[in-house]
């Protein structure tokens, strides 16, 4: 009898450490489905508004539980020799985008206009050139901004990169 008892209490021991094993797996895996869905979601609804009405530029999109700052340009293809050397620039400008958006900018902006007079035998005219020269300058630091995902626009020529950071709650 005794042995018995024993016998009953190892194998119901081991059996509670193996089911509490397999729920801890079974949340686990759960969580890190949810997030991977949850990412998915947002890439295709991203993608969805992109190809209904093309945009570059930053915008602030709202989840149900979140707000993203998302930051989208466009490359051309045959400018960049390496896909390497593309997806460095679209990260250093997508920054630039979201810096300048979230810390403001200095715009400067010089116009000139330069007149030329040109005479021949019959006639004389003036050759009016313009010239419009604007400066940016933004100061900041964008920090977590990651590449949600990239595409082949429309046509294919343009490389379509959308890079996100999740902000902050309000609460």
């Amino acid at each position: 009898m005794f042995v018995f008892i024993k016998i009953k209490y190892v194998l119901t021991s081991k059996f509670v450490i193996v089911i509490s094993f397999l729920l801890l797996m079974f949340s686990i895996t759960i969580n890190a489905q949810s997030f991977n869905e949850d990412k998915t979601v947002f890439t295709n609804f991203i993608k969805r508004m992109y190809s209904s009405m093309p945009f570059e530029g930053v915008k602030i999109v709202d989840d149900y539980d979140h707000q993203y700052l998302i930051s989208v340009l466009s490359l051309e293809k045959v400018k960049y020799p390496s896909e390497a050397l593309m997806n460095r620039v679209a990260q250093v400008k997508a920054q630039s985008q979201a810096n300048t958006f979230l810390n403001g900018a200095n715009i400067s902006m010089d116009m000139v206009i330069k007149t030329t007079e040109k005479t021949t035998k019959d006639s004389a005219y003036a050759l009016v050139e313009t010239v419009e020269i604007i400066k940016q300058n933004s100061m900041g630091f964008t920090q977590g901004l990651e590449l949600l995902t990239n595409f082949d626009n429309a046509d294919s020529k343009r490389m379509v990169f959308v890079f996100s950071r999740a902000l902050p709650s309000k609460k």
